[in-house]
Order: structure tokens, then C-alpha cells, then sequence
């Protein structure tokens, strides 16, 4: 390549699709999934990204970071990246402005892989061939025997080795539910629980220890991932075979630091469609390999494939319920749980996926130039 092919054009789509049923957890209630998707173009090359975002991220990202990263090479994603953190200064880093860097910069490093041929776990340089997944879902909305199904399914048909379910809305519920889980697995996988946040210290930490007689092995956000003090009072206060884990809210590296810092958590997890993309995503790795700590990536399961198997700190990827099937309905090639874990392509340049249009248009929310269809 005689000299580096530069960016022409960016364009951007969201697209809301329902919940295959009403789901909640412990502090939040929802009935549809929009995801935002950039594809960049570089020649006749088009690369393609994603993130879970409100439709506002779609405007943001045509609105004030497509012009910064046009006519940029295809090269230097890390350029383009730091072009956008200045872009967003007196928008505000985090949240949406965090969420639209991170849908570009992944879009970016697809396009870079495919440039070269190879898949984006390969262009980072892979630390593993394949990442762990754990079966994400058991809302509070289901029933036990729907939350006992969908277990079944991951571990038996897919090889899950370890299942989460929310908790929160209900306490009272709560040990019953998770009772009924464990029923359903036996001891087949491991059993998280996510609170989303949903209580008080002390409150977590009784249920802690009543959720120990069912081998839970990981609480997550027992109490809000704000309160640092309260997250290391879990750690340290905790059943010793229960790990707490929390970071999904994330958006830039000090965030990160500061949960390191504090002791607040033993396994730290991060979302590459929140943290600044692929980018964002390996300075995490980086502070956590600082802070000798686990590192769990948060939804997304095709996307954090590819990044987990470059990521030395990873020990497994959220697979998500509504995420995965989200995935497998718009993108060919969404990569499936298969024996436990999730295994991107070599074969396949970049993340391996292509949109389904015609699939993906009946739920288009965003797009046509960023005139939002109503």
C-alpha cells in the first residue's frame, strides 16, 4: 500500500427493535433495544460499527464528529479518537458524547482489519483464540419457570458455564428466585446475580451472605457502582468465594481509575459501545493489568469477542440476551455461544459482520442524511 487510504465518508442509522417480552431488573423496566450503527468508508472499503444507544447519540455523531474524522487515514484510529475527545469538550465526555465515540472508533477499527484482511482480534494482536461467554438475562419480569428455561437452554444446549439473573425488584422474591435458578443448573455452571444497584450496603451484604448457601459466585453492583465505599465494604465483607463486579457505566478512563483505585471491585467490567469503543476498551485492560484485577465485558457478545481475545486481563464477555439476538437478527456473521464461548473468525476481515438491510429497515429509527423518521 503506497500510501494510506483516508476517509471518505461516515453514515449513521438507529434502529429500535422490541424486546422479545417485557424485561426489568432491580431498578429499571424496558421494552425495546436501540442500536446505533456507523459504517465508515475509506475507498471501496466500508467498515462498520455499533453501540447500544439512545437515537441522540446518531444525531450527535453526524452533528459534531463525522467532519472530524472524515479525510483522516484509515491508519490512525488512535488520531481520530483523540480528535473526537477534544471535538465533545464542552458537550460533556460522558454518557451520549462517550457512547457516539465509541460507536466511530469501533466502526474505525473494523474498517482498519478489513483494509488489511485479517479480523479485529487479529489486527490487536490476540492474546487467546476464544473468549468465555456467560449467559446474561433471568429478568425480573419473568416467571421461575421462564427464568429456568432460558437457563437450561444456555448450559445444555450452548455449553454456558455460567448464567446471571437480576435481582432487586422484588427482595422478598429474591431468594426463591435465585433458589430456582440453581435448580436449574444444578452444578452444572456457575450462578451471578446483578442488583443493578438496587440496594443499601447492608441490605446487599445480608443477601450476600443468604445467596453463599446457593454458590453464587458473582454479585454484581450490589449497591450503585457510585458508591465506591460500599462496593469494597461487599469485597472485603463478603462471602470469600463471591466476586463483586461493576464498571458497565463507564464512559472514560478516570472513571475506571478511580473504582481501581478505591478497592471497590474484584472483577471490573467495561462496554467497549461506552467507553470510547476498542480504544477506550484496552486502556481498561491496561489499568487493570496495573491494578491486578479481572476484566468482564459488558454486552455486545460479537463486538467484545474480538476485543476480549486481544485483552489480556479478560476472563469473559456478557451474552446478553437481548444483545445476542439483537445481533443475530441485523448482522450476518454475529458470532454464537458455542461450547462456552464465543470464537471470532479469522477468516472473516474485521468484526465479521455485514448489516441486513432489508432486515434492519422496518426498525429504523435514525437515519436517511440524520432526519429522524417518526
Amino acid at each position: 500500500m503506497d500510501s494510506a487510504p483516508t476517509i471518505d465518508e461516515i453514515s449513521v442509522s438507529a434502529f429500535r427493535i422490541p424486546t422479545s417480552s417485557p424485561e426489568a431488573d432491580g431498578t429499571y423496566w424496558w421494552d425495546s433495544t436501540t442500536i446505533v450503527i456507523v459504517q465508515v468508508r475509506a475507498g471501496d472499503t466500508r467498515g462498520i460499527g455499533y453501540g447500544y444507544a439512545d437515537p441522540s447519540t446518531a444525531l450527535l455523531i453526524d452533528q459534531h464528529l463525522a467532519d472530524v474524522v472524515k479525510g483522516k487515514s484509515a491508519m490512525a484510529v488512535t488520531e481520530a479518537w483523540v480528535a473526537m475527545g477534544w471535538k465533545v469538550r464542552n458537550l460533556g465526555r460522558p454518557g451520549v458524547a462517550s457512547m457516539g465515540i465509541s460507536a466511530v472508533d469501533n466502526a474505525l477499527w473494523d474498517l482498519k482489519a478489513r483494509l488489511l484482511g485479517v479480523s479485529v482480534a487479529e489486527l490487536l494482536g490476540p492474546a487467546r483464540a476464544a473468549i468465555a461467554a456467560y449467559g446474561s438475562g433471568g429478568f425480573t419480569t419473568y416467571s421461575n419457570d421462564q427464568l429456568q428455561e432460558q437457563f437450561r437452554c444456555w448450559v445444555q444446549q450452548d455449553g454456558i458455564r455460567a448464567v446471571k439473573m437480576k435481582i432487586g425488584t422484588d427482595p422478598h422474591a429474591d431468594l426463591e428466585r435465585v433458589s430456582a435458578a440453581r435448580e436449574a443448573i444444578g452444578d452444572d455452571a456457575e450462578l451471578y446475580v446483578d442488583a443493578n444497584g438496587a440496594f443499601r450496603v447492608k441490605e446487599a451484604l445480608g443477601f450476600a451472605w443468604a445467596f453463599a448457601d446457593l454458590d453464587v459466585s458473582w454479585f454484581e453492583e450490589p449497591v450503585s457502582s457510585d458508591d465506591l465505599a460500599g462496593l469494597r465494604l461487599m469485597s472485603e465483607q463478603g462471602p470469600p468465594g463471591m466476586d463483586i463486579a461493576a464498571g458497565e457505566y463507564g464512559y472514560d478512563t478516570p472513571y475506571f481509575e478511580r473504582m481501581l483505585a478505591a478497592g471497590a471491585v474484584d472483577v471490573l467490567q467495561a462496554d467497549a459501545t461506552r467507553c470510547g469503543g476498542i480504544s477506550g476498551f484496552l486502556q481498561v485492560n491496561a489499568l487493570c493489568e496495573a491494578h491486578c484485577r479481572r476484566l468482564s465485558a459488558h454486552t455486545a457478545p460479537t463486538l467484545h469477542a474480538h476485543a476480549c481475545c486481544a485483552a489480556t486481563r479478560a476472563m469473559n464477555v456478557e451474552y446478553f440476551h437481548d444483545h445476542a439476538r439483537i445481533e443475530q437478527m441485523i448482522f450476518d456473521g454475529a458470532i454464537r455461544a458455542k461450547n462456552g464461548e464465543l470464537r471470532p473468525d479469522p477468516g472473516r476481515p474485521g468484526f465479521g459482520i455485514e448489516l441486513k438491510q432489508a432486515d434492519a429497515e422496518k426498525y429504523r429509527v435514525y437515519g436517511d442524511g440524520g432526519v429522524k423518521k417518526t
